[in-house]
């Protein structure tokens, strides 16, 4: 059997799994899609496979100005030598040319100070950043994606790093998925019931295969 055929399977059965413990029906988004961080910890890397898993091209940006996100797929063109940030395009362009307004932004939710660091970031500072990206979504009508898939290891104690970038963003989400490990004290279920938000609870990562191409395809 082909490794894909393989993770297909798999993701089906988790996906499966995943929406008979939340009970919630998968919202629909669409393309195109950027994808960023939020805290910038590695799982924004593990996202993007995920989306390179499920055959979806995406623009990326670690930490995108409100601009960037604005000015829509390639990003005002604006390119990864200059300073203060990381951005690759991969949308397909024949079908969303280039200024095409994004429909779907995807936060993978993990602080790293480390990453902040070499950002040029600070706790604060990423706090304001990502403040200042919800509000463009919001205004242009973007569908905001919040994804926490670090489990234990990007959790942490009230007011913690985590537990802010957390704060930052979860609230504000028009839809979140999360592994069961990053949820053991039932923080995102807290939020999405008080803010009326869908919540869709995975085992891994993997599980998030079969949900990006529900929401975005």
């Amino acid at each position: 059997m082909k490794t894909k055929t393989i993770w297909g399977l798999a993701a089906g059965l988790v996906l499966s799994l995943s929406l008979l413990f939340a009970g919630q029906t998968i919202p629909k988004a669409g393309l195109p899609v950027l994808t960023t961080s939020a805290g910038q910890s590695t799982d924004v890397i593990t996202l993007n496979i995920v989306l390179e898993e499920a055959a979806i091209a995406y623009d990326y940006c670690d930490v995108p100005t409100p601009e960037m996100v604005a000015d829509g797929v390639g990003l005002g063109g604006r390119k990864s030598a200059d300073t203060g940030f990381y951005a690759e395009s991969h949308t397909d362009l024949a079908k969303y040319p280039v200024g095409t307004q994004f429909k779907t932004v995807i936060f993978a939710i993990g602080a790293s100070l480390k990453g902040m660091g070499a950002s040029g970031l600070t706790l604060d500072s990423e706090e304001a950043r990502l403040r200042k990206v919800i509000e463009i979504c919001k205004q242009k009508k973007i569908f905001v994606m919040a994804v926490h898939i670090g489990g234990g290891a990007t959790r942490g104690p009230a007011g913690s790093d985590n537990e802010r970038m957390i704060d930052a963003v979860a609230p504000f989400a028009d839809y979140l998925v999360v592994t069961k490990d990053s949820n053991k004290d039932g923080r995102f279920t807290k939020i999405a019931q008080a803010k009326k938000i869908p919540l869709t609870e995975i085992e891994y990562a993997l599980g998030l295969v079969d949900i990006v191409k529900q929401v975005l395809q």
